[in-house]
């Protein structure tokens, strides 16, 4: 089966809760799946799908633990060519940023050769005060694609 990351970006931890239920979906299927809190491209190397759970920070920003990750992308441009993605993005529709934190992370991965496996979800906690089951949804959507 797929060796696959789970990036999680988070500042309140809802992002953790999402990603633990979405590793042991994926893990029930036969996959192996990590989870990553302050990930590395060295650490990313073994995995070709990267699944990136993040809400977004302040005004449109990443969670501070991703961004020396979104960082390291951007000033080293490193050959992703062979890594495809997904997003799920966390936020409130109250902001005018809504779920921009993520697509810093997204437009570097994409500016290094990655590409999107699946359309991302942008889960508004707004509407969905449990984000874990729209995150669930969407994941049995296309997991059986992997």
């Amino acid at each position: 089966m797929t060796k696959i990351a789970i990036l999680v970006g988070t500042t309140l931890g809802s992002s953790e809760y999402i990603a633990d239920e979405m590793q042991a979906q994926l893990t029930k299927l036969g996959h192996e799946v990590d989870t990553f809190l302050s990930p590395t491209l060295d650490l990313l190397q073994p995995y070709s799908l990267w699944i990136i759970v993040s809400s977004t920070h302040g005004a449109g920003d990443l969670p501070d633990n991703l961004q020396p990750f979104c960082k390291e992308v951007l000033l080293n441009t490193p050959n992703l060519h062979q890594i495809k993605f997904a997003l799920c993005a966390i936020g409130d529709s109250s902001y005018d940023t809504f779920c921009q934190g993520p697509e810093k992370l997204v437009d570097g991965l994409e500016y290094s050769g990655a590409k999107a496996f699946v359309d991302k979800i942008q889960i508004d906690v707004q509407q969905d005060p449990v984000p874990e089951d729209p995150a669930l949804a969407w994941l049995a959507q296309w997991q059986d694609q992997i």
